[in-house]
């Protein structure tokens, strides 16, 4: 696996954080070439102010600070900050300040070099900010693999921005090239809502948290399996999104204190929020944005409740399901348990019984298990 992004006119060392074994998954990919070689025909005067959004693991950041510019780069990602805060310093480079995606972007921007999400919903959000915050005339260069930007893609930046075209495709990635024409007066709400009627909630959600217009089939069925005890005192939501689960663990359980942890800020700030609106009291509440269990006590929770993903940003990867299996053993106090959910084909039985000693299916439906596992 490489680990030395080589191209005309500079070389830098790239990881994905946290750092694993046997790492086969490479921290760049044919996009962030693709703009960087763009970037480097723009010749770009000294001391450009370059905003860079969703920038997966540093590449773009790196190659913004090796040249000397001034650079804001924002990712809703805490594993993504992480790898671009740890490859600028193996690189020994500075100079890049990083924003979450609940922050206000810079005005003083001279040119805005975006990796495409995978979500629509961030994508309008970006470009909203940027057609309010961005001075006019600023081109917006944006990477991506060539089978992920689609016509309603283009218009979605037409829609929001100005004149949009696209590059031809170069090892299967693609660029698109935007100029801001258009002025948003001012921005949207933040959230967007829906209702879950049988549980009596009505959901909040930034732009990024997964499942944003409805409640996934996942969480509900996981809803009705969320253990109730009044021996529990403390419950970790890992993985926990807009914090339904949360919601319910808190209700069934009046007497514990609930941990929501996910590593994205916006999913961290919406179960927040959420929390906050149906009522559960603050001092029983700790919203936290971190990779997995990192710095928590061992011996410490009673239940963990776990919806793993099972890809990072566009890689599928079930190595931080595992992380979380894992943290989860070590948090969990003796005799405490871990309730997963997943999809049937992801084997996580097996996973869990192989770690813990022992794991029950304890609920299913043709697409999705629900497994209990006891330390």
């Amino acid at each position: 696996m490489k680990t030395m992004l080589q191209l005309t006119g500079c070389a830098f060392s790239l990881h994905r954080y946290p750092i694993q074994k046997n790492e086969t998954l490479q921290a760049w990919d044919a996009a962030d070439e693709y703009l960087i070689e763009q970037l480097e025909r723009e010749e770009l005067p000294a001391n450009s102010r370059i905003l860079i959004l969703n920038d997966g693991f540093g590449a773009l950041s790196c190659w913004a600070a090796m040249q000397g510019f001034r650079a804001t780069t924002m990712s809703d990602s805490h594993l993504s900050q992480i790898s671009i805060t740890a490859n600028l310093k193996q690189n020994n480079l500075s100079g890049v300040t990083l924003l979450s995606p609940l922050e206000d972007l810079p005005s003083d921007t001279d040119i805005v070099v975006m990796k495409l999400p995978k979500n629509n919903r961030l994508l309008v959000w970006q470009l909203q900010q940027i057609a309010h915050f961005a001075k006019a005339g600023i081109r917006v260069i944006t990477g991506a693999k060539a089978k992920d930007i689609h016509t309603s893609t283009l218009k979605l930046f037409e829609k929001h921005l100005g004149a949009t075209h696209t590059s031809l495709a170069k090892k299967k990635a693609r660029l698109i090239f935007c100029l801001k024409e258009k002025q948003l007066a001012a921005m949207p709400a933040a959230t967007t809502s829906f209702d879950v009627p049988d549980f009596k909630m009505t959901l909040q959600n930034h732009a990024n948290v997964f499942s944003s217009e409805s409640l996934d089939i996942a969480a509900y069925l996981m809803l009705k399996h969320i253990p109730a005890d009044p021996e529990i005192k403390h419950i970790i939501d890992l993985g926990c999104g807009n914090g339904v689960l949360s919601i319910q663990a808190a209700r069934l359980n009046p007497q514990a204190q609930i941990t929501a942890v996910d590593e994205s800020n916006m999913a961290v700030a919406s179960a927040a929020l959420n929390l906050q609106q149906h009522g559960i009291e603050a001092s029983r509440t700790h919203c936290l944005v971190n990779n997995c269990l990192d710095g928590f006590t061992p011996d410490s929770a009673d239940v963990v409740l776990c919806n793993p993903p099972f890809h990072q940003l566009s890689a599928v990867t079930d190595h931080i399901a595992w992380q979380m299996f894992c943290d989860a053993k070590r948090v969990l106090e003796p005799k405490g348990r871990i309730v997963v959910i997943g999809n049937r084909h992801l084997g996580y039985h097996a996973k869990l019984k192989r770690l813990f000693g022992n794991a029950q299916v304890i609920a299913s439906n043709r697409k999705f298990v629900i497994v209990e596992a006891y330390k």
